[in-house]
């Protein structure tokens, strides 16, 4: 029977890279970011909708979405970015349901859903295990700041405006504690991995 495990962390807490070392153990992954943009390419209802929705100025001439202006729209505006969850999230999530269910059919063990909102947005009742990433908050807080060459300001209210990591820890099935180096990630995802196969 396939497992659905559901993976997410903090900003900068080190997710992608647990992605990527459970893809290189070939454990498949379905990346919700991925997804959101597949939903979002040039004729898609998605992007039909959003049009519907903001206007002829979000698409560029080439008939994709104009990324920018959308952001500029939403991001000034919590009724917009509401609008626009609302148009995208109920296909965000069929497309990766359909996806892992292909998988289900194939009987892979083990399928992770590497979704950043895996709480806001209720993935974890749909998933039999959950698994989170965490740091220290001064190292989350280097590393954003490192990553996206932003001030201690600008990260500090990222890191604010998303559910806490100690919120997140308390509701997860196991964590992962992304403190160290690459070598000692690598051991933890390598016995979680076996964890799960265990269960």
């Amino acid at each position: 029977m396939t497992k659905i495990v559901g993976l997410t962390g903090g900003i900068a807490t080190g997710k992608t890279t647990v992605s990527n070392i459970l893809r290189q153990a070939g454990i498949p992954v379905i990346d919700a970011d991925q997804v959101a943009r597949q939903v979002q390419t040039p004729d898609s209802v998605g992007l039909t909708r959003i049009v519907e929705a903001f206007g002829p100025k979000v698409l560029l001439p080439t008939g994709e979405l104009n990324r920018p202006a959308l952001a500029k729209i939403v991001f000034n505006d919590k009724e917009a970015l509401k609008k626009l969850n609302e148009i995208l999230q109920p296909l965000i999530y069929d497309a990766i349901f359909a996806q892992a269910d292909t998988l289900k059919k194939q009987e892979i063990p083990l399928v992770v859903l590497d979704v950043p909102l895996l709480f806001e947005q209720h993935y974890d009742e749909d998933c039999d295990y959950v698994v989170v990433v965490y740091t220290d908050p001064q190292t989350q807080l280097k590393r954003l700041m490192a990553r996206d060459h932003c001030s201690k300001e600008e990260a500090q209210a990222r890191i604010a405006a998303q559910m806490p990591l100690s919120e997140k820890e308390a509701r997860a099935d196991f964590k992962i504690n992304n403190n160290g180096d690459q070598v000692a990630l690598q051991k933890q995802v390598a016995s979680l991995i076996n964890q799960l196969k265990a269960e």
